[in-house]
């Protein structure tokens, strides 16, 4: 863990509710996600991280609350206090081959990386990603043209196949060696239900330090509790009691 100032160079608006924040700094971020302190609230928020090189990193996060309301009203040129290199990411090297990767509303951002690097390895990677409707799509263009195949549910069927992301898995019959999944913890459920072979799902649970030291983000698995932000956030499928 690293305690590190970022500057905001971007802070805008991307789709429905949902913003994208690009911090300038010095050094790649390691780990799964970040802790960001947001002026005048006492407890940091955690935040995937979504892509980073050398000059700092890229975050997606939605407006749910009155921290998040307050982040995305921050002017770019604010300084933030950034704790990094958290979390226990997803294991790339567990495919083999082919790589599929499951994603549902802004559970896309910490597969983005992933796909990044499992290409770099020379694998095929197949995305499928869910949303309630066509407004709230992110990282569409950026899959596509990264991976293989890339393709889209809504509920609403305003974009897409109209159902699940289980009824686009479906309708793809895809060919993998393991599966990655992120996004709202039914929607992984219900995936890791239907998927067989090997796989891996990022949790999310509230949190209170993001450091394993609160033990406030912990949660039952088939080896006794374990802590989503020092333990995980990614576990395999067949650890997870759902």
């Amino acid at each position: 863990m690293k305690k590190q100032i970022y500057t905001i160079a971007e802070n805008r608006l991307i789709a429905a509710d949902t913003y994208k924040l690009v911090l300038a700094g010095e050094g790649q971020v390691d780990g799964e996600f970040v802790h960001i302190d947001i002026p005048g609230y006492y407890l940091r928020r955690p935040f995937s991280v979504c892509d980073t090189d050398a000059n700092g990193l890229t975050l997606l996060y939605k407006t749910v609350g009155e921290g998040t309301r307050k982040l995305a009203a921050l002017p770019e040129g604010t300084e933030l206090s950034v704790l990094t290199g958290l979390g226990r990411g997803f294991d790339e090297h567990a495919c083999r081959k082919k790589a599929l990767l499951v994603g549902g509303g802004l559970g896309a951002a910490p597969l983005y990386p992933l796909a990044k690097r499992l290409k770099a390895q020379g694998k095929d990677v197949t995305v499928v990603l869910g949303f309630n409707r066509e407004e709230e799509i992110v990282l569409e263009r950026e899959f596509k043209a990264l991976c293989n195949t890339v393709s889209l549910s809504t509920l609403d069927g305003s974009a897409g196949i109209k159902g699940f992301v289980t009824d686009a898995i479906k309708a793809l019959q895809p060919e993998y060696d393991c599966f990655y999944t992120c996004g709202p913890m039914v929607m992984m459920k219900a995936v890791c239900q239907l998927l067989k072979g090997p796989g891996e799902a990022s949790l999310e649970e509230r949190m209170g330090c993001g450091a394993g030291f609160c033990y406030g983000c912990s949660i039952r698995t088939a080896g006794g509790p374990r802590r989503v932000c020092k333990d995980g956030p990614v576990f395999k499928k067949e650890d997870i009691l759902w």
